[in-house]
């Protein structure tokens, strides 16, 4: 590879006229006192590709370099003094910000305990559950997809719709023999996910079918559709625990985490003050 690298180079600058008379050791571009190395481009070309394409990709490579210090140098000698104070002030300021933000994120990190009990939720559920609206149709259903002449048709369709514990048993046991199904109707979940999975469930049909407590049995060509809605929740009403549990988990960790922060800068503003490194003259 370094013996294609070093072919290629050979090759994209022996025609052309990028270099003074002062060329530097290993250089292999020059824009004003700037230079660009071998080094700098050696690692830019992917490995397995062709030698006239690791040509384009490293000429384009030099003469983006050539532009942005031609547009540094060109905006260096053209802005006003004002202009360049102000940019440079933002640049100090931008850097301050990242140094600091990447140091408390790690102190974070290694600190916030992520670990939040039930009973913590449970607690920060009922204290702020007006803070939690759905926003939109929520349904507990189960389902089955399964072809409409399957010879224990009349059976799995007694038992889905008694589901007793037997009755569920039976169903687990003959799965390979739906196109689909879903029997958890313990949980929440939203109407795009019963549009995908039912695609005979539509936004302009819902309302037929999305009712608490309604038995469906319909056909869509050769497959037959068994449903059973358990339970629905309309739009802007208080989510259930169980819905936002993870959402939960995450406002009480990035409380945590602010609560954390806030208590760290203070304490390295008052250890400063303590070990007489801040001090405030009057």
């Amino acid at each position: 590879m370094k013996k294609v690298f070093c072919f290629l180079l050979v090759l994209l600058f022996s025609s052309c006229q990028w270099f003074s008379k002062e060329k530097k050791n290993n250089s292999i571009a020059r824009v004003g006192k700037n230079y660009l190395y071998k080094s700098d481009v050696q690692n830019i070309v992917p490995a397995g590709i062709s030698k006239e394409d690791s040509t384009i990709i490293i000429r384009s490579f030099i003469d983006k370099w050539a532009t942005q210090k031609l547009l540094i140098d060109a905006s260096e000698r053209n802005l006003n003094d004002k202009k360049k104070n102000e940019l440079n002030a933002l640049i100090k300021q931008y850097k301050i910000d990242l140094y600091t933000s990447a140091y408390i994120d790690e102190v974070v990190k290694q600190t916030v305990d992520t670990i939040v009990s039930n009973d913590e939720l449970k607690k920060y559920y009922d204290q702020n559950k007006e803070n939690f609206k759905t926003n939109g149709l929520l349904v507990k259903l189960r389902y089955i997809n399964l072809p409409y002449n399957n010879p224990k048709l009349s059976a799995i369709r007694d038992k889905f719709f008694n589901f007793n514990k037997k009755d569920k048993k039976f169903l687990e046991a003959n799965t390979l023999q739906f196109k689909n199904y879903a029997f958890n109707d313990s949980v929440w979940v939203e109407m795009s996910q019963v549009y995908e999975k039912l695609p005979i469930i539509t936004p302009d049909n819902r309302d037929e079918y999305i009712i608490a407590g309604k038995r469906i049995q319909t056909r869509s060509q050769d497959d037959l559709y068994l449903i059973k809605v358990s339970n629905v929740l309309n739009n802007n009403q208080i989510a259930p625990f169980e819905y936002i549990k993870t959402t939960l988990k995450e406002v009480i960790i990035n409380k945590r985490k602010l609560e954390l922060i806030k208590k760290f800068q203070k304490e390295i503003t008052q250890d400063a003050i303590k070990n007489g490194e801040y001090e405030i003259y009057k």
